[in-house]
């Protein structure tokens, strides 16, 4: 198989461009598409300080590596921040390759932890409890995030979400019949005391950011989170590799029919104003915010 761009072997084929690319072609286009990603989205501006959310897997891992090389001639500051929620046998592993990454980088890099902001970790969270364990990490993570985006000083959050997670968080809504969260997932105004998100790497598949770490050389092979299984996403994560697999496109089609909804519905589903959480005045929906009141009950064992 032979680059579609030159006379170097390929080392992928791309169904949805028709492309078969050599290394430095397919590290052109990625890098290319991520720029595009962000240029069309207006998601970083000159002098901006961005929070870059690396785990150490592999998303994270290449969103950081993307981000040095695609923003290297621009004024933009990158700050990496590594959250470590305490999931044993686990974590310690992917910490390991966060701070090698960031170091590799030269970038700075911040580690929180569910233990100092909470007082827990995630597995002195879960035993026994009728919540599920992505529950906790979601709401804890989310909220440790900004928290410390906003003690960084950072413009904006960029985290390593890719196509297949855009197209499973769609599906995951579709099934729960859950509009109004479906169109959560535009992007939205600026909200007080919420530094916004942005995601660079969300039209990229899956497997094209592994193949960007590893012909890199930056991959490092990690286990799955012990919990992810017990989730609706991993479920819905294996149905949208098998449809994948049988019509080739299927993920990509996914996010661009939500998109187009989401056009067509601009307007119809205001985002709401966020009030402070009374107990730590974070964002939120209601007087209390989600991660306090998960504090609550775990402090009163009241599950």
């Amino acid at each position: 198989m032979i680059c579609s761009k030159c006379s170097e072997g390929a080392i992928v084929s791309q169904h949805y461009s028709g492309l078969r690319l050599c290394r430095g072609h397919f590290i052109q286009d990625f890098e290319s598409r991520a720029t595009e990603t962000v240029h069309k989205n207006n998601m970083i501006k000159d002098g901006e300080r961005i929070a870059v959310a690396v785990s150490g897997g592999k998303d994270s891992t290449a969103l950081l590596f993307c981000l040095c090389n695609i923003l290297a001639k621009r004024d933009v500051e990158l700050v990496a921040v590594t959250v470590d929620e305490g999931i044993a046998g686990y974590r310690d592993d992917t910490i390991k390759a966060a701070r090698a990454i960031a170091k590799q980088l030269a970038v700075e890099q911040h580690i929180v932890s569910f233990r100092e902001e909470y007082g827990y970790n995630l597995d002195e969270m879960v035993p026994g409890k009728k919540v599920a364990p992505c529950t906790y990490c979601g709401v804890f993570r989310k909220n440790a995030l900004n928290r410390a985006a906003k003690h960084l000083g950072a413009d904006k959050v960029a985290t390593g979400h890719n196509l297949d997670d855009e197209a499973q968080s769609v599906m995951m809504n579709y099934l729960k019949g859950d509009f109004e969260r479906l169109m959560r997932l535009r992007p939205g105004r600026a909200q007080r005391g919420l530094v916004p998100r942005i995601k660079p790497l969300r039209e990229m598949p899956e497997k094209e950011i592994a193949l960007y770490c590893m012909v890199n050389e930056v991959f490092t092979e990690s286990r799955e989170c012990p919990y992810a299984s017990l989730s609706l996403r991993a479920d819905v994560r294996d149905m949208m590799n098998r449809l994948e697999s049988l019509f080739p496109g299927t993920k990509q089609s996914t996010v661009q029919g939500f998109e187009k909804m989401a056009r067509k519905e601009q307007g119809g589903y205001a985002q709401m104003e966020l009030a402070a959480c009374r107990e730590c005045g974070e964002p939120c929906v209601k007087g209390l915010c989600k991660a306090c009141e998960l504090l609550g009950l775990l402090r009163s064992d009241s599950f």
